[in-house]
Protein backbone atom coordinates (compact mmCIF):
# COMPACT_ATOMS: atom_id res chain seq x y z
CA UNK A 1 0.00 0.00 0.00
CA UNK A 2 1.39 3.38 -1.06
CA UNK A 3 1.07 6.11 1.53
CA UNK A 4 0.70 9.58 -0.02
CA UNK A 5 3.30 12.09 1.02
CA UNK A 6 1.92 14.95 3.08
CA UNK A 7 3.65 18.32 2.75
CA UNK A 8 3.35 20.63 5.73
CA UNK A 9 3.30 24.39 5.45
CA UNK A 10 5.10 26.44 8.07
CA UNK A 11 2.82 28.12 10.57
CA UNK A 12 3.80 31.68 9.65
CA UNK A 13 3.17 31.12 5.96
CA UNK A 14 -0.05 29.22 6.71
CA UNK A 15 -1.39 32.07 8.82
CA UNK A 16 -0.43 34.57 6.12
CA UNK A 17 -2.41 32.66 3.46
CA UNK A 18 -5.40 32.35 5.83
CA UNK A 19 -5.48 36.08 6.44
CA UNK A 20 -5.09 36.86 2.77
CA UNK A 21 -7.82 34.39 1.86
CA UNK A 22 -10.25 36.24 4.07
CA UNK A 23 -9.41 39.51 2.37
CA UNK A 24 -9.25 37.90 -1.12
CA UNK A 25 -5.82 39.42 -1.73
CA UNK A 26 -2.23 38.33 -1.28
CA UNK A 27 0.22 40.12 0.94
CA UNK A 28 3.19 41.41 -1.08
CA UNK A 29 6.32 39.35 -0.65
CA UNK A 30 9.11 41.08 1.20
CA UNK A 31 12.22 41.16 -1.02
CA UNK A 32 14.30 43.15 1.38
CA UNK A 33 15.28 46.78 1.65
CA UNK A 34 16.24 48.66 -1.53
CA UNK A 35 19.85 49.65 -1.85
CA UNK A 36 21.31 53.10 -2.22
CA UNK A 37 20.54 54.90 -5.50
CA UNK A 38 23.18 54.89 -8.21
CA UNK A 39 25.67 57.68 -7.87
CA UNK A 40 25.20 59.68 -11.06
CA UNK A 41 28.45 61.54 -10.49
CA UNK A 42 30.51 58.35 -10.38
CA UNK A 43 33.01 58.12 -13.29
CA UNK A 44 31.95 54.57 -14.09
CA UNK A 45 28.31 55.64 -14.50
CA UNK A 46 29.26 58.51 -16.79
CA UNK A 47 31.60 56.31 -18.80
CA UNK A 48 28.97 53.61 -19.19
CA UNK A 49 26.33 56.07 -20.38
CA UNK A 50 28.76 57.76 -22.77
CA UNK A 51 29.84 54.43 -24.24
CA UNK A 52 26.26 53.17 -24.56
CA UNK A 53 25.20 56.46 -26.17
CA UNK A 54 28.09 56.35 -28.62
CA UNK A 55 27.35 52.75 -29.57
CA UNK A 56 23.65 53.56 -30.00
CA UNK A 57 24.45 56.56 -32.19
CA UNK A 58 26.83 54.43 -34.28
CA UNK A 59 24.20 51.71 -34.76
CA UNK A 60 21.56 54.29 -35.71
CA UNK A 61 23.89 56.01 -38.20
CA UNK A 62 24.88 52.71 -39.81
CA UNK A 63 21.23 51.67 -40.00
CA UNK A 64 20.27 54.97 -41.63
CA UNK A 65 23.18 54.67 -44.07
CA UNK A 66 22.13 51.13 -44.98
CA UNK A 67 18.54 52.27 -45.56
CA UNK A 68 19.44 55.55 -47.25
CA UNK A 69 18.04 54.49 -50.63
CA UNK A 70 14.73 53.60 -49.03
CA UNK A 71 14.57 56.96 -47.26
CA UNK A 72 15.31 58.71 -50.55
CA UNK A 73 12.39 56.93 -52.24
CA UNK A 74 10.10 57.78 -49.31
CA UNK A 75 11.09 61.46 -49.38
CA UNK A 76 10.59 61.69 -53.15
CA UNK A 77 7.17 60.01 -52.91
CA UNK A 78 6.08 62.30 -50.06
CA UNK A 79 7.31 65.33 -51.99
CA UNK A 80 5.38 64.26 -55.11
CA UNK A 81 2.26 63.60 -53.04
CA UNK A 82 2.35 67.11 -51.58
CA UNK A 83 3.04 68.47 -55.05
CA UNK A 84 0.01 66.69 -56.55
CA UNK A 85 -2.23 67.62 -53.62
CA UNK A 86 -3.30 71.00 -55.10
CA UNK A 87 -4.59 69.22 -58.22
CA UNK A 88 -6.53 66.82 -56.00
CA UNK A 89 -8.01 69.70 -54.02
CA UNK A 90 -8.99 71.42 -57.28
CA UNK A 91 -10.97 68.32 -58.31
CA UNK A 92 -12.52 68.11 -54.85
CA UNK A 93 -13.75 71.68 -55.21
CA UNK A 94 -15.70 70.47 -58.26
CA UNK A 95 -17.66 67.94 -56.22
CA UNK A 96 -15.49 64.80 -56.30
CA UNK A 97 -14.53 63.02 -53.10
CA UNK A 98 -10.85 62.56 -52.29
CA UNK A 99 -10.68 58.94 -53.45
CA UNK A 100 -12.07 59.73 -56.89
CA UNK A 101 -9.92 62.85 -57.21
CA UNK A 102 -6.76 60.92 -56.29
CA UNK A 103 -7.72 58.17 -58.75
CA UNK A 104 -8.15 60.68 -61.59
CA UNK A 105 -4.83 62.43 -60.91
CA UNK A 106 -2.96 59.17 -60.51
CA UNK A 107 -4.40 57.80 -63.75
CA UNK A 108 -3.06 60.89 -65.51
CA UNK A 109 0.36 60.25 -63.98
CA UNK A 110 0.32 56.60 -65.12
CA UNK A 111 -0.72 57.66 -68.62
CA UNK A 112 2.12 60.17 -68.75
CA UNK A 113 4.68 57.57 -67.61
CA UNK A 114 3.44 55.06 -70.19
CA UNK A 115 3.39 57.67 -72.96
CA UNK A 116 6.90 58.75 -72.00
CA UNK A 117 8.22 55.19 -72.18
CA UNK A 118 6.47 54.55 -75.50
CA UNK A 119 7.64 57.75 -77.22
CA UNK A 120 11.09 58.21 -75.71
CA UNK A 121 12.80 54.85 -75.22
CA UNK A 122 12.77 53.61 -78.87
CA UNK A 123 14.15 56.87 -80.38
CA UNK A 124 16.82 57.15 -77.69
CA UNK A 125 18.03 53.60 -78.34
CA UNK A 126 17.95 54.12 -82.12
CA UNK A 127 19.75 57.45 -82.03
CA UNK A 128 22.29 56.14 -79.52
CA UNK A 129 23.14 53.24 -81.79
CA UNK A 130 23.40 55.55 -84.79
CA UNK A 131 25.70 57.89 -82.87
CA UNK A 132 27.99 55.00 -81.94
CA UNK A 133 28.18 53.97 -85.58
CA UNK A 134 28.89 57.51 -86.76
CA UNK A 135 31.33 58.45 -83.98
CA UNK A 136 34.50 57.64 -85.98
CA UNK A 137 33.40 59.81 -88.93
CA UNK A 138 32.45 62.65 -86.56
CA UNK A 139 35.93 62.58 -85.03
CA UNK A 140 37.47 62.64 -88.48
CA UNK A 141 35.35 65.69 -89.34
CA UNK A 142 36.82 67.49 -86.34
CA UNK A 143 40.27 67.32 -87.94
CA UNK A 144 39.02 69.38 -90.88
CA UNK A 145 38.68 72.38 -88.57
CA UNK A 146 41.97 74.32 -88.55
CA UNK A 147 41.81 75.27 -84.86
CA UNK A 148 40.98 71.74 -83.71
CA UNK A 149 43.61 70.30 -86.08
CA UNK A 150 46.21 72.62 -84.54
CA UNK A 151 45.26 71.51 -81.01
CA UNK A 152 45.36 67.89 -82.13
CA UNK A 153 48.82 68.28 -83.60
CA UNK A 154 50.16 69.68 -80.31
CA UNK A 155 48.20 67.64 -77.76
CA UNK A 156 46.75 64.72 -79.72
CA UNK A 157 43.22 65.21 -78.33
CA UNK A 158 41.31 63.84 -81.32
CA UNK A 159 43.80 60.99 -81.81
CA UNK A 160 43.38 59.95 -78.18
CA UNK A 161 39.60 60.00 -78.54
CA UNK A 162 39.81 57.89 -81.67
CA UNK A 163 42.01 55.31 -79.93
CA UNK A 164 39.64 55.13 -76.96
CA UNK A 165 36.61 54.86 -79.24
CA UNK A 166 38.16 52.02 -81.25
CA UNK A 167 39.06 50.20 -78.03
CA UNK A 168 35.53 50.25 -76.61
CA UNK A 169 33.59 49.76 -79.85
CA UNK A 170 35.66 47.14 -81.62
CA UNK A 171 33.43 44.35 -80.30
CA UNK A 172 30.20 46.37 -80.35
CA UNK A 173 29.80 46.38 -76.57
CA UNK A 174 29.87 50.08 -75.74
CA UNK A 175 26.45 50.24 -74.11
CA UNK A 176 26.95 46.96 -72.27
CA UNK A 177 30.39 47.88 -70.98
CA UNK A 178 29.14 51.29 -69.82
CA UNK A 179 26.82 49.57 -67.33
CA UNK A 180 29.33 46.97 -66.16
CA UNK A 181 28.51 44.07 -68.46
CA UNK A 182 25.34 42.14 -69.20
CA UNK A 183 24.68 41.53 -65.50
CA UNK A 184 25.13 45.23 -64.81
CA UNK A 185 22.60 46.12 -67.51
CA UNK A 186 20.08 43.70 -65.99
CA UNK A 187 20.64 45.09 -62.50
CA UNK A 188 20.27 48.67 -63.73
CA UNK A 189 17.01 47.94 -65.53
CA UNK A 190 15.54 45.97 -62.63
CA UNK A 191 16.65 48.54 -60.05
CA UNK A 192 15.22 51.44 -62.06
CA UNK A 193 11.93 49.63 -62.64
CA UNK A 194 11.59 48.66 -58.98
CA UNK A 195 12.40 52.20 -57.79
CA UNK A 196 9.88 53.72 -60.20
CA UNK A 197 7.13 51.34 -59.11
CA UNK A 198 7.97 51.92 -55.44
CA UNK A 199 7.77 55.70 -55.83
CA UNK A 200 4.46 55.44 -57.70
CA UNK A 201 2.89 53.17 -55.08
CA UNK A 202 4.14 55.27 -52.16
CA UNK A 203 2.96 58.45 -53.86
CA UNK A 204 -0.52 56.94 -54.24
CA UNK A 205 -0.69 55.95 -50.56
CA UNK A 206 0.67 59.29 -49.36
CA UNK A 207 -1.70 61.21 -51.61
CA UNK A 208 -4.73 59.32 -50.27
CA UNK A 209 -3.74 59.55 -46.62
CA UNK A 210 -2.16 63.03 -46.60
CA UNK A 211 -4.97 64.66 -44.54
CA UNK A 212 -4.90 61.77 -42.05
CA UNK A 213 -1.12 61.99 -41.73
CA UNK A 214 -1.36 65.74 -41.15
CA UNK A 215 -4.00 65.28 -38.45
CA UNK A 216 -1.92 62.62 -36.69
CA UNK A 217 1.06 64.93 -36.66
CA UNK A 218 -1.02 67.81 -35.30
CA UNK A 219 -2.23 65.62 -32.42
CA UNK A 220 1.29 65.91 -31.00
CA UNK A 221 0.89 69.69 -30.74
CA UNK A 222 -0.73 71.18 -27.59
CA UNK A 223 -4.41 71.96 -28.09
CA UNK A 224 -3.92 75.68 -27.45
CA UNK A 225 -1.51 75.96 -30.39
CA UNK A 226 -3.03 73.33 -32.66
CA UNK A 227 -5.09 75.72 -34.78
CA UNK A 228 -2.16 78.01 -35.57
CA UNK A 229 0.21 75.13 -36.24
CA UNK A 230 -2.43 73.56 -38.49
CA UNK A 231 -2.68 76.75 -40.53
CA UNK A 232 1.10 76.96 -40.87
CA UNK A 233 1.36 73.27 -41.83
CA UNK A 234 -1.31 73.63 -44.51
CA UNK A 235 0.43 76.75 -45.81
CA UNK A 236 3.75 74.86 -46.04
CA UNK A 237 2.07 71.98 -47.91
CA UNK A 238 0.48 74.54 -50.24
CA UNK A 239 3.87 76.12 -50.92
CA UNK A 240 5.39 72.76 -51.75
CA UNK A 241 2.53 72.20 -54.18
CA UNK A 242 3.16 75.63 -55.67
CA UNK A 243 6.83 74.77 -56.09
CA UNK A 244 6.01 71.56 -57.94
CA UNK A 245 3.57 73.45 -60.16
CA UNK A 246 6.17 76.12 -60.85
CA UNK A 247 8.80 73.49 -61.65
CA UNK A 248 6.39 71.80 -64.07
CA UNK A 249 5.76 75.18 -65.72
CA UNK A 250 9.49 75.83 -66.15
CA UNK A 251 10.02 72.31 -67.52
CA UNK A 252 7.13 72.73 -69.93
CA UNK A 253 8.65 75.97 -71.29
CA UNK A 254 11.99 74.18 -71.77
CA UNK A 255 10.30 71.30 -73.58
CA UNK A 256 8.51 73.75 -75.90
CA UNK A 257 11.84 75.42 -76.67
CA UNK A 258 13.48 72.07 -77.51
CA UNK A 259 10.47 71.09 -79.63
CA UNK A 260 10.80 74.28 -81.68
CA UNK A 261 14.59 73.95 -81.92
CA UNK A 262 14.43 70.31 -82.98
CA UNK A 263 11.78 71.12 -85.61
CA UNK A 264 13.87 73.98 -87.04
CA UNK A 265 17.10 71.95 -87.18
CA UNK A 266 15.36 68.85 -88.45
CA UNK A 267 16.32 66.62 -85.52
CA UNK A 268 14.63 63.19 -85.39
CA UNK A 269 11.71 62.57 -83.00
CA UNK A 270 11.20 66.16 -81.78
CA UNK A 271 8.20 65.17 -79.61
CA UNK A 272 10.26 62.50 -77.85
CA UNK A 273 13.05 65.03 -77.26
CA UNK A 274 10.55 67.49 -75.81
CA UNK A 275 9.23 64.87 -73.39
CA UNK A 276 12.78 64.01 -72.31
CA UNK A 277 13.43 67.67 -71.51
CA UNK A 278 10.08 67.87 -69.68
CA UNK A 279 11.25 65.12 -67.32
CA UNK A 280 14.84 66.33 -67.05
CA UNK A 281 13.66 69.85 -66.26
CA UNK A 282 12.00 68.55 -63.09
CA UNK A 283 15.45 67.63 -61.73
CA UNK A 284 17.05 70.68 -60.10
CA UNK A 285 20.54 71.81 -61.13
CA UNK A 286 21.64 68.73 -63.08
CA UNK A 287 18.42 68.21 -65.05
CA UNK A 288 19.36 70.53 -67.89
CA UNK A 289 22.87 69.13 -67.97
CA UNK A 290 21.39 65.69 -68.65
CA UNK A 291 18.89 67.10 -71.15
CA UNK A 292 21.53 69.12 -72.98
CA UNK A 293 23.79 66.08 -73.25
CA UNK A 294 21.01 63.94 -74.72
CA UNK A 295 19.84 66.57 -77.22
CA UNK A 296 23.39 67.42 -78.29
CA UNK A 297 24.32 63.77 -78.78
CA UNK A 298 21.24 63.21 -80.94
CA UNK A 299 22.02 66.37 -82.90
CA UNK A 300 25.56 65.10 -83.52
CA UNK A 301 24.10 62.11 -85.35
CA UNK A 302 22.99 64.55 -88.05
CA UNK A 303 26.20 66.56 -88.40
CA UNK A 304 28.86 68.29 -86.36
CA UNK A 305 27.59 71.87 -87.07
CA UNK A 306 24.06 70.84 -86.08
CA UNK A 307 25.39 69.46 -82.78
CA UNK A 308 27.33 72.67 -82.06
CA UNK A 309 24.32 74.88 -82.88
CA UNK A 310 22.09 72.76 -80.66
CA UNK A 311 24.55 72.90 -77.78
CA UNK A 312 25.03 76.67 -77.96
CA UNK A 313 21.28 77.35 -78.28
CA UNK A 314 20.45 75.09 -75.34
CA UNK A 315 23.12 76.67 -73.13
CA UNK A 316 21.83 80.16 -73.93
CA UNK A 317 18.27 79.12 -73.09
CA UNK A 318 19.40 77.60 -69.77
CA UNK A 319 21.05 80.90 -68.82
CA UNK A 320 17.86 82.80 -69.60
CA UNK A 321 15.83 80.27 -67.61
CA UNK A 322 18.14 80.36 -64.58
CA UNK A 323 18.41 84.12 -64.30
CA UNK A 324 15.09 85.36 -65.73
CA UNK A 325 12.31 82.75 -65.93
CA UNK A 326 12.88 80.65 -62.81
CA UNK A 327 13.42 83.49 -60.31
CA UNK A 328 10.29 85.31 -61.52
CA UNK A 329 8.08 82.23 -61.39
CA UNK A 330 9.42 81.08 -58.02
CA UNK A 331 9.11 84.54 -56.53
CA UNK A 332 5.53 84.86 -57.76
CA UNK A 333 4.36 81.43 -56.56
CA UNK A 334 6.49 80.95 -53.44
CA UNK A 335 7.38 84.51 -52.41
CA UNK A 336 11.03 83.50 -52.40
CA UNK A 337 13.65 85.95 -53.72
CA UNK A 338 15.57 84.78 -56.75
CA UNK A 339 18.92 84.83 -54.93
CA UNK A 340 17.48 82.68 -52.13
CA UNK A 341 16.16 80.21 -54.73
CA UNK A 342 19.58 79.71 -56.32
CA UNK A 343 21.48 79.62 -53.00
CA UNK A 344 19.01 77.15 -51.47
CA UNK A 345 19.29 74.83 -54.47
CA UNK A 346 23.09 74.94 -54.35
CA UNK A 347 23.23 74.26 -50.60
CA UNK A 348 20.62 71.49 -50.80
CA UNK A 349 22.44 69.70 -53.60
CA UNK A 350 25.77 69.93 -51.78
CA UNK A 351 24.30 68.52 -48.55
CA UNK A 352 21.89 65.83 -49.77
CA UNK A 353 22.51 65.56 -53.51
CA UNK A 354 19.47 65.29 -55.78
CA UNK A 355 17.00 64.98 -52.90
CA UNK A 356 18.46 68.06 -51.24
CA UNK A 357 18.17 70.07 -54.44
CA UNK A 358 14.60 68.87 -54.81
CA UNK A 359 13.60 69.92 -51.30
CA UNK A 360 15.74 73.03 -50.88
CA UNK A 361 13.46 75.63 -52.47
CA UNK A 362 10.17 74.60 -50.78
CA UNK A 363 12.00 74.27 -47.47
CA UNK A 364 13.36 77.78 -47.96
CA UNK A 365 9.81 78.97 -48.63
CA UNK A 366 8.63 77.21 -45.45
CA UNK A 367 11.41 78.84 -43.40
CA UNK A 368 10.50 82.27 -44.78
CA UNK A 369 6.84 81.64 -43.89
CA UNK A 370 7.75 80.69 -40.30
CA UNK A 371 9.99 83.74 -40.01
CA UNK A 372 7.23 86.05 -41.24
CA UNK A 373 4.46 84.55 -39.09
CA UNK A 374 6.30 83.57 -35.90
CA UNK A 375 9.77 85.04 -35.49
CA UNK A 376 9.36 88.54 -36.87
CA UNK A 377 6.12 89.34 -34.94
CA UNK A 378 7.80 88.32 -31.67
CA UNK A 379 10.84 90.45 -32.49
CA UNK A 380 8.65 93.43 -33.33
CA UNK A 381 6.69 93.02 -30.09
CA UNK A 382 9.80 93.15 -27.89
Amino acid sequence: MIVPTVYTIPMAISDRFKKSAGKHEETPVDYGLPGDPINHSHPFYFGFLATAGGLLALVVMRSLAAASQTFVLIIIALFLAMGLNPAVEALRSRGLNRTKAVTAIFLLVIIFVGLFAWLVIPPVVTQGTELINRAPSLLNDLKHNSSIASLNSHYGIVDTLQIKLKAITKDGTLIVSAFGGVVGVGKTVLSGTFSTLTVLVLTLYFLISLPTMTELGLRLVPATRRDRVSRLANAIIARIGAFVGSQITVSFLASVFVLILASILGLPSPIALAMIILVCGLIPLIGHFIGCSIVTIIALTQSLPTGLITFVAYVLYVQIENYVITPKIMKKSLSVPGAVTIIAALLGSSLLGLVGALLAVPLAAAVILILEEVVYPRSDAT
